[in-house]
């Protein structure tokens, strides 16, 4: 049993005991029975008005509670269908208290979830606004709901990160853009003179208008801008360097030069101002020192010649280079073929340094080949003969690879002009071909003639014999000198005679007294050495020790060196 039934029998008792206790109370009084009825009755009525009043008063409630979940539920379907969200469904069954409650709630919710997104979308739509009036942009549609979706909500907040992000990256375009506008202003002195360009120049930056169009125009200008410095930059330069030529040809001292030291740097409109009449006091100098200019421009035109490898044909038909006639018109044919011969020498530099470089490296082969020819070079002190032969080495294997590098670079070269590459008058390779032609005939000559010379040496020797030489420190024999003697036998020969003839221990020299002598007659022969070196006849008679010493493929018997010191 529910407690709330069990209160209501309790109130049964409870009405029932204070009626009997109002019999009671009546008998002891005395009251009659009809006037007992009467108050009964009265009892009656008023617990019945008491009931009445009590059970109208809970319809009452019974009724407004149904009335507000009737509305909370109309209302709540609405809300669903604004926030396009499912109808709410209470789940199992309720009481009719239960189900207001719980309807009053979820309106209350969907109240609150309904004034964030529309106060979210006001705010949404402000932002908008200011960044599309910055980007010059067409402002976002949402719709014609007052009441986004949450879909709906998510699309405009990335639309308005995305015109954040564009609004940062123009601006900072806008930046820089405007910080290189004023840097090509100040430098060529350019005051702005447009609406436009007073907006960049002098208007706060978070005012002005980001939109495409501006920053295409700003780009526009800051082209236009960098191109009027380039030029000026351009026709400064030019001026420099026409500057620097005529100090040159004009030979100006360094104390003029340092006076306008100051404008040779920049391209600022005062600047150029300076270089131009600079130049022109330079021009009328010139004109005043015709001579000495066009002498200087023939310096500078030998010059070139020698780095185009001009041969001496080509440099005679320049025939104004060898006029004295000294005037303006000399001049200009100078400074014409001068501007011709700098540009073909840059047009072509590459070729030029490669030709360079194979001259340099073919007069560096030339001198090995001459070194390693040279007998004193075995007199070599610290290694350099070591590193002149690997040098030689390496030439000799650089040399063909930087000949055919040149020959590809030259043929594709001859492609593209449709003539011949020539170096001193001829093909390169031609020229390349004849200087190792020319190399082979000199040491075929070379060698030639140190035939010749070794075969009349021979013959002469044959004929006279070799004269002494003077041994050097390797091959002679040393002096006598205290404490650095080296006997090769325990006795020395005392007796020496002058025209005494011995093989040398170091090398083939034969040493042979001048006038070779006959021996007397009916004598002995005297052992003598000959110029094959073979033994004479009667050498076995002399030499009881027979012992030889070897040095050097030279051999020398025991007995003739003794006594003779190292």
């Amino acid at each position: 049993m529910r407690r709330s039934e069990v209160l209501a029998e309790e109130s049964i008792v409870c009405l029932q005991k204070a009626l009997n206790h109002l019999r009671e109370i009546w008998e002891l009084i005395g009251i009659p029975e009809d006037q007992r009825l009467q108050r009964t009755e009265v009892v009656k009525k008023h617990i019945k008005d008491l009931l009445d009043m009590m059970i109208a008063e809970e319809e009452s409630l019974k009724e407004r509670l149904i009335k507000s979940i009737s509305i909370c539920q109309k209302e709540l379907n609405t809300l669903c269908s604004e926030l396009h969200v499912e109808p709410f469904q209470e789940e199992g069954e309720t009481t009719i208290l239960q189900l207001e409650k719980d309807l009053r709630t979820q309106v209350e919710l969907m109240r609150k979830q309904k004034k964030e997104r529309k106060q979210e979308l006001k705010l949404l739509q402000e932002q908008d606004q200011e960044l599309c009036e910055i980007l010059c942009m067409p402002h976002y549609d949402v719709g014609s709901t007052s009441v986004p979706s949450l879909e709906e909500l998510s699309q405009f907040r990335q639309h308005v990160a995305t015109l954040r992000q564009a609004k940062a990256s123009r601006h900072e375009e806008f930046v820089n853009l405007k910080r290189q506008i004023i840097l090509c202003m100040e430098e060529l002195d350019h005051t702005p003179d447009t609406s436009f360009e007073r907006d960049v120049v002098c208007e706060d930056e978070d005012a002005f208008c980001l939109s495409l169009e501006n920053i295409t125009t700003l780009q526009k200008l800051l082209r236009q801008l960098e191109m009027r410095k380039s030029q000026n930059e351009a026709v400064c330069e030019g001026l420099r360097a026409q500057i620097r030529e005529l100090w040159d040809r004009l030979q100006i001292p360094a104390e003029e030069r340092e006076a306008v030291a100051t404008v040779m740097t920049g391209s600022k409109a005062k600047v150029k101002k300076a270089l131009q009449l600079e130049v022109d006091r330079l021009e009328e100098l010139k004109m005043q020192n015709m001579k000495k200019v066009i002498e200087a421009i023939r310096v500078e035109l030998a010059q070139y010649w020698d780095q185009c490898f001009y041969s001496q044909e080509q440099r005679n038909a320049f025939a104004p280079y060898y006029s004295e006639d000294y005037t303006e018109n000399l001049l200009q044919l100078h400074d014409a073929e001068i501007v011709r011969l700098r540009n073909y020498y840059e047009v072509h530099k590459e070729l030029f340094e490669g030709v360079q470089k194979w001259e340099e490296s073919w007069k560096l082969f030339l001198e090995f080949e001459r070194k390693a020819s040279d007998p004193s070079r075995f007199t070599n002190r610290g290694g350099n003969l070591l590193k002149e032969e690997k040098q030689r080495a390496k030439l000799q294997k650089t040399l063909p690879k930087l000949e055919e590098e040149l020959k590809a670079r030259i043929d594709m070269w001859e492609q593209e002009h449709s003539k011949a590459f020539v170096v001193n008058g001829q093909k390169f390779m031609e020229y390349v071909t004849e200087q190792w032609e020319m190399h082979r005939l000199e040491k075929e000559r070379a060698k030639q003639e140190r035939q010749l010379k070794n075969k009349k040496q021979t013959e002469t020797e044959m004929l006279y014999g070799s004269a002494p030489r003077t041994p050097n420190k390797r091959r002679g024999l040393a002096p006598n000198t205290p404490g650095k003697v080296r006997k090769l036998n325990t006795t020395t020969m005392s007796n020496a005679t002058a025209n005494s003839s011995m093989r040398p221990i170091f090398g083939g020299t034969i040493y042979r007294s001048p006038v070779s002598r006959l021996p007397p007659s009916g004598s002995k022969p005297v052992v003598t050495s000959s110029c094959s070196g073979k033994k004479t006849p009667h050498a076995s008679r002399h030499g009881a020790n027979k012992e030889n010493l070897e040095l050097n493929g030279s051999i020398l018997s025991a007995r003739t060196l003794k006594g003779f010191q190292i």
